[in-house]
């Protein structure tokens, strides 16, 4: 018997969600879409295995609030993909949650409408439509997990998953990762301290059993086998970077010293590029040049991209927003996106066997 007095004081209501089982009966992955995600899931485990010495790209906005030109956005880097797929596998970067200091927008998922009415359940319906359309276009996706039960109702869409700065050291994300089907970077935390990803890789890699929903949308004691791809993302760190081959070297000996792979993912954007977007190319520059110049263990990047370069504010009238501009951390626009995946291209193709 549920007592108000003493429980859910401070909660107003519940309302109900569809169960995951009900969203993937109302949008099925389809043929293609699967394909999609199953080829993406397998590129990446050969990259990080080095069975394919491609690097791999997670690139797009910083988040989605515009699926229409979410989708134009998707377009474009399929195009661009059948130019570099000889040295880059590129994962769209699709962010439907955005993890909050304090207040904003906490993304598409949960307020679709952006006017703080949180109509998760169409938020949720609409992120998944969203990645039906960019799989079918024979894109891969990438995602921030931060909500555990998100990845019930969406993760048969996501090819990579990321972990935050902020939820790394979280044990139910750590928990979460264990049981993802998708390969999983841990950021390092903000203050730049690499030990709380590679701890989290090595919790990741082992079987937990903690309480989550099943598809029927029941509550569960899920239990997980581990999961063996687990890898860092260097992403900087109390305003300082931590790509350049010292830092990277540095982050090696650890990974060693756990006794794990020498995989490593920079973030080209946060403090790497001391959060001004603009300076994303030369992060990506760096980057190359190491791995031009023999470095193994840099494996992929991650850029924040958009149609317009730049961000902007929530307006109220709605139909204002700025087509294909970011409403969270600023992006570098399309065409200098072009110009450094190309750049790399051009370079990668020089780098020894």
């Amino acid at each position: 018997m549920i007592t108000p007095d003493i429980e859910n004081s401070n909660v107003s209501s519940f309302a109900l969600m569809p169960t995951p089982e009900q969203l993937h009966a109302l949008l099925p992955l389809s043929d293609a879409a699967f394909e999609t995600v199953m080829r993406g899931r397998e590129a990446l485990r050969n990259i990080l295995d080095r069975k394919d010495k491609r690097m791999f790209v997670v690139v797009g906005p910083c988040s989605i609030h515009d699926p229409a030109a979410g989708l134009d956005y998707a377009r474009r880097l399929k195009k661009l993909q059948e130019e570099v797929k000889d040295t880059m596998l590129l994962v769209m970067r699709v962010y439907f949650e955005k993890p909050r200091t304090t207040t904003g927008w906490k993304g598409y998922i949960n307020d679709p409408d952006m006017d703080d009415s949180f109509r998760v359940d169409v938020g949720m319906q609409n992120a998944r439509r969203f990645l039906l359309d960019v799989c079918e276009l024979g894109l891969p996706t990438a995602t921030e997990a931060l909500d555990p039960i998100s990845p019930q109702y969406l993760g048969d869409l996501i090819a990579w998953t990321a972990i935050g700065a902020r939820t790394t050291e979280s044990q139910t994300h750590r928990e979460m990762s264990s049981g993802l089907s998708t390969p999983v970077g841990f950021k390092n935390g903000t203050d730049g301290d690499i030990s709380i990803a590679i701890n989290a890789i090595l919790s990741a890699a082992n079987p937990h059993a903690f309480l989550g929903i099943s598809g029927q949308g029941t509550v569960s004691i899920v239990r997980t086998s581990g999961n063996a791809y687990g890898h860092v993302v260097l992403r900087g760190g109390d305003g300082r970077p931590n790509y350049d081959s010292v830092s990277v070297a540095i982050a090696e000996q650890a990974l060693a010293k756990a006794g794990l792979p020498a995989n490593l993912v920079v973030d080209c954007s946060h403090a790497n590029s001391y959060k001004k977007p603009e300076l994303q190319p030369l992060v990506m520059s760096d980057v190359i040049q190491q791995i031009k110049h023999g470095n193994k263990s840099l494996v992929g990047v991650m850029i924040e991209s958009n149609i317009v370069a730049g961000n902007q504010k929530i307006p109220a009238d709605l139909s204002q927003l700025k087509y294909g501009c970011s409403v969270t951390d600023g992006c570098i626009d399309w065409e200098t996106t072009e110009s450094m995946l190309r750049a790399a291209h051009k370079e990668l193709l020089q780098r020894p066997d």
